[in-house]
């Protein structure tokens, strides 16, 4: 299936099943591959260990962290929906795509390796504070030293209140804003509090992004 082909089919798969659980999707479509790229640089903090992906979708940002260098091996993918679950091991025949929940990820992966980073596209901002809270437990519970959640959102602020976040330890920071996206997104590292990237942390080149729209 060609590109143009793939992002359509995409785009109707995504469509249809944000019309049934709009909640749960977030947005009525992918993330686009600006977007995906940026999520992707942002998990890459130059550390050892392996990423989770949570909400795989379509596999956008999955192909992103394959094309940024994380190795096959090193990708777990979790999707809950059964559909996009289908779809994702038959486009990454290498990669280990999970079917489940990602508040579980910790039985769902017992016996992974040291986990560098978390890559979360669960709406979070669409999500009650008990979820927010058990979610962020479950991901720095798996991570490793120096880990980073990544979330994308598309709201104007960070996905989780900064005062939530305190109460857990943990603190949020910009890594870029996705003008280029539809619609515009954010995305956040959040790490523990004590524990901030290091300055060679990668950012994405101001051609992803994209110069923010007038009047923003």
């Amino acid at each position: 299936m060609g590109d143009a082909k793939t992002k359509t089919h995409d785009e109707r798969i995504f469509f249809g099943k944000w019309l049934r659980d709009p909640l749960r999707m977030g947005t009525f479509l992918p993330s686009g591959p600006a977007l995906a790229r940026a999520v992707a640089a942002a998990a890459n903090t130059g550390r050892e260990g392996a990423v989770v992906e949570l909400g795989g979708g379509t596999g956008a940002v999955t192909k992103a962290l394959l094309a940024a260098g994380v190795a096959p091996e090193d990708l777990v993918v979790i999707e809950r929906e059964k559909g996009l679950y289908a779809l994702l091991v038959s486009r990454f025949p290498n990669v280990r795509i999970v079917h489940g929940d990602a508040l579980q990820m910790k039985e769902l992966l017992a016996g992974i390796g040291p986990v560098k980073a978390v890559v979360s596209g669960i709406p979070l901002l669409n999500m009650p504070p008990s979820f927010q809270k058990r979610l962020l437990r479950a991901s720095f519970d798996l991570l490793g030293e120096g880990g980073v959640f990544v979330q994308f959102t598309y709201g104007p602020g960070s996905p989780v209140p900064d005062r939530r976040l305190k109460s857990l330890g943990l603190q949020p920071r910009l890594s870029s804003r996705v003008w280029r996206n539809v619609p515009p997104a954010s995305v956040w590292q959040i790490t523990a509090r004590g524990k901030m990237l290091t300055a060679e942390t990668p950012r994405p080149a101001a051609a992803e992004t994209g110069p923010a729209p007038a009047g923003l």
